[in-house]
């Protein structure tokens, strides 16, 4: 065990956090961006899941999981969002996906 694991599993763990953040902002905003966001999250959430349990399984693949985490994190990286804030929210607000309801 190398420590590209432990790259492997903060790459799952910030992945399945953007997914939540995603989801988030979709239940309190409905915009069809961050609905589609949200199905594509899990999706990205189970390529990085299978990358970390494959470096986790086999210390010869662990270049290749590791790839399969940061593809997960750049195709969730490349979708098309609305603006949700207008510039005067705080960092953490921005951070934890906190938006006004419509």
């Amino acid at each position: 065990m190398t420590y590209l694991l432990y790259v492997a599993g903060f790459g799952t763990a910030v992945t399945f956090f953007l997914w939540l953040r995603d989801a988030r902002i979709f239940w309190r905003t409905a915009l069809p961006g961050y609905r589609q966001a949200a199905y594509r999250g899990v999706l990205y959430s189970a390529l990085s899941l299978f990358g970390f349990l494959m470096a986790y399984t086999s210390e010869d693949l662990e270049f290749l999981a590791l790839g399969a985490v940061l593809l997960a994190l750049y195709l969730q990286g490349r979708m098309e969002r609305e603006k949700v804030w207008k510039g005067s929210e705080s960092a953490v607000d921005r951070f934890l996906g906190s938006a006004g309801r419509r």
